[in-house]
């Protein structure tokens, strides 16, 4: 239980986190007033316009051609976020190994607890399991550290949401078969293909019942993802499909990666 507390509690995080931007991005009200440079706001100002000019400088360099722009500057940012990003899914893989080993103890000490009547009692098998922990060299609260990857791309993946939805010449142009400031019924369609074989991909490793435990979120992730595309501007979709597939490249990076130093390791123990 608590190998799956650790490593699940930690997948969970990522992607309700991530659910609920969308949601919230989603939501009535946003603000879709054209950005400038004199807009006020700290987010504004560093944040949503930066990302404006960049996106108008790289499409002004192919001749306004805002839907390629959307993507070189998606691919831009996923690459700057891609060292943190393979950093934070090594720590969870490694901490999911940690906590195979210690199972066996943990599960005994758990099983005492249940048995135990008083609370001096279960403080004290409280105290063996943190020292199972220590020895070890386990921390189980590592998991939450997680969450700062999450929280130190937020702002910038935001602010170029909004950055995208607030430079009034993305709408009035078109890229491949779409508008891109009209909603698209196959780029929605799309962009919940993508977000089901990344999060597929994501359970690469898990065993049964952790995939089980996450089946829910598998298919509830792409169908939010597909309303969210039906209703917003295509060039919306867009961005999403290129970070999904940016994404997918890179979780098949970090496991690669992570199960070549994992085999190397066990060779020279040997």
């Amino acid at each position: 239980m608590e190998k799956k507390a650790a490593f699940i509690s930690s997948k969970l995080v990522f992607v309700l986190v991530g659910i609920s931007l969308l949601a919230l991005l989603s939501g009535c009200g946003l603000n879709t007033e054209a950005i400038t440079n004199e807009t006020p706001g700290f987010f504004n100002h560093y944040f949503v316009y930066s990302f404006s000019f960049l996106l108008t400088t790289i499409a002004n360099l192919f001749q306004g051609n805002y839907g390629l722009s959307i993507i070189l500057v998606t691919l831009l940012i996923r690459l700057g976020l891609m060292p943190l990003m393979l950093k934070q899914s090594k720590s969870q893989l490694v901490m999911k190994d940690q906590m195979a080993v210690v199972q066996p103890e943990v599960k005994e000490i758990q099983e005492k607890m249940k048995e135990a009547k008083d609370a001096e009692t279960k403080q004290k098998l409280q105290q063996e399991m943190m020292a199972v922990y220590q020895k070890h060299g386990v921390n189980p609260l590592a998991s939450l550290g997680g969450c700062l990857p999450m929280v130190i791309q937020l702002p910038i993946l935001m602010g170029f949401y909004y950055a995208i939805l607030r430079t009034p010449e993305i709408a009035t142009h078109s890229f491949l078969w779409f508008n891109l400031g009209e909603a698209d019924i196959l780029m929605a369609i799309i962009a919940a293909v993508v977000y089901l074989v990344q999060f597929k991909i994501s359970l690469i490793g898990m065993d049964d019942a952790q995939k089980k435990q996450m089946a829910l979120l598998c298919y509830l992730s792409p169908i939010m993802m597909g309303i969210f595309s039906l209703t917003a501007p295509a060039a919306m979709p867009l961005y999403w499909v290129v970070g999904g597939l940016f994404l997918i490249l890179q979780t098949l990076l970090s496991k690669k990666l992570y199960v070549k130093k994992k085999a190397e390791a066990v060779i020279e123990a040997k």
